[in-house]
């Protein structure tokens, strides 16, 4: 990253910042109220402001993080995919999902990803860096924003975009901080979610933490070996010690884990799967979403039938593991992680060559 934006200070570096330039503390809060709340995208819309305080801001604390350079919407105009570009020329993605009940923003966590796993297109083209607490938000308060456009009002993040949240865990847990403060953005702390490929040490630390946070956890099968070639991690954390630290997680907070199966034809679809899976969360306290898989280019696997689905959810519903099927948003506008950032730069590079 280059110099710290606006998003990126924490409250006392803004008011110690405002000082060294030779105005009050006091107008840190001033800024925060503006763009937490107010949701002001640039300094020139924070009105209780002296303009030649704005001006001077403009000029020593840049506003923007990122900004959006494609997007891609949905025919029913309820799921959006926004392409941000950050301030040293790399790309991410976010996602915005309207539903009856409530306004979802998902959210990356880092340039492309480590973990591999071959039906994600975010680890396409591995891990570049991580994003800063300031680059998180970001991504929120364009959703906030929105939602406001559309008469409604954010109720959650998911943090299900690019990377894997728990290997950028300070910055991830510095961007809820941020966002849940109630002086600030003011989202509760039970309207986030964190998605984890099953880094165990992420989990036991959440599990550590005085925030009423969701865990999901991407789980995909039952075992070790079809697990393995899924979501690579599992070759460093097995499914034995991921479900360990999962059972201690909801014994510690008393709070449920979700567990995400994208089912992928004849892949980890059939009754044998489901049984498997059933078996090995037997008596822990948790939930079930069952989600088609959203295709990515280059891989010749297809989406689950429905009745695979049913099949599947019958299986675990029967053996007393609440279950619901997950509808999978964007399928027409490649709104799996990673797709729109990887057709850019398919266009990019083709457009280098010409």
């Amino acid at each position: 990253m280059t110099d710290p934006t606006l998003l990126d200070l924490t409250h006392d570096a803004l008011a110690h910042a405002l000082e060294a330039l030779g105005h009050p503390a006091y107008r840190a809060r001033q800024i925060e109220t503006a763009v937490l709340q107010g949701l002001a995208a640039s300094y020139d819309e924070v009105s209780t402001l002296p303009v030649a305080l704005r001006r001077d801001l403009a000029a020593r604390i840049p506003f923007t993080v990122c900004d959006p350079v494609g997007s891609a919407e949905s025919p029913d105009g309820e799921t959006r995919k926004t392409l941000f570009r950050l301030r040293d020329g790399e790309t991410i993605e976010a996602v915005t999902m309207a539903y009856p009940d409530r306004f979802t923003a998902c959210v990356s966590s880092q340039v492309g990803c480590a973990v591999g796993c071959p039906f994600c297109a975010s680890g396409q083209g591995g891990w570049v860096r991580d994003l800063s607490p300031g680059e998180i938000v970001a991504q929120v308060l364009h959703a906030a924003r929105a939602a406001s456009r559309l008469n409604r009002r954010l109720t959650n993040v998911v943090y299900m975009g690019m990377g894997e949240p728990f290997s950028n865990y300070d910055a991830v847990l510095s961007s809820i901080r941020i966002l849940n403060d109630p002086r600030g953005f003011g989202l509760g702390a039970r309207s986030f979610t964190l998605s984890t490929a099953g880094d165990v040490p992420g989990i036991r630390r959440l599990a550590a933490e005085s925030l009423q946070v969701n865990l999901a956890v991407s789980l995909h099968a039952g075992n070790d070996e079809l697990r393995s070639s899924l979501i690579p991690l599992n070759r460093q954390f097995p499914l034995g010690e991921l479900l360990e630290a999962c059972r201690a997680y909801a014994k510690t907070t008393h709070r449920r884990v979700t567990f995400e199966i994208a089912l992928i034809d004849g892949v980890n679809d059939g009754r044998r799967h489901a049984a498997e899976v059933a078996e090995r969360l037997r008596g822990l306290l948790c939930h079930v979403n069952l989600i088609p898989w959203n295709p990515v280019p280059h891989r010749r696997w297809r989406r689950s039938a429905a009745a695979a689905v049913e099949t599947y959810r019958e299986v675990l519903t029967k053996a007393g593991i609440a279950t619901t099927v997950r509808d999978s948003r964007g399928v027409e506008i490649q709104a799996g992680c990673g797709q729109l950032r990887s057709q850019r730069q398919a266009e990019d590079a083709r457009s280098a060559t010409r």
